[in-house]
């Protein structure tokens, strides 16, 4: 596989019309707070991620599925913002909530010893132990919208700090 830098308007061209403002302000907005993005090739479409250059961890990404394309936040320090967690539309809280537990938090032999633990939270009075990879992956649509933002700002601004 090529190592050659896929551009940004090539993950463009995939994105749905109706997601393709948002996309664009988003990338603009974690441009602009210190992210890098590397954009892979995948099996249904593209990988899109940001790093932030602080950690060099990744913050979010975009991945393609049947239902549309979600974004993935890292939630590295979802215990600080979890007012705006619990403010998620339900459509966001059930995606969380069938999110699979994280095997490492439960019997860290259960899984690879590479792989970093999940997270710890309360949602709508309910304590969660969820894998990072799954736990906040939501559909791209207008609902979601601000909610993805201000995640995404709640966990830049800790990442920063």
């Amino acid at each position: 596989m090529s190592k050659e830098k896929i551009p940004f308007g090539d993950f463009l061209m995939d994105v749905d019309p109706a997601y393709l403002e948002f996309v664009m302000q988003l990338h603009e907005y974690l441009m602009e707070n210190d992210c890098e993005v590397l954009i892979k090739p995948a099996k249904a479409g593209f990988v899109v991620s940001y790093s932030h250059n602080k950690t060099k961890k990744v913050v979010a990404n975009y991945v393609f599925r049947k239902k549309g394309l979600i974004m993935r936040i890292y939630g590295d320090h979802v215990e600080k913002y979890m007012d705006a967690i619990n403010t998620m539309p339900e459509e966001m809280t059930k995606a969380v909530e069938k999110a699979p537990v994280c095997k490492r938090l439960l019997d860290p032999a259960k899984c690879n010893s590479r792989c970093p633990m999940g997270y710890v939270f309360t949602l709508k009075d309910t304590e969660y132990k969820k894998c990072r990879y799954s736990s906040f992956m939501f559909l791209m649509n207008e609902e979601n919208y601000p909610y993805i933002k201000t995640l995404l700002e709640h966990e830049l601004k800790e990442r920063s700090a």
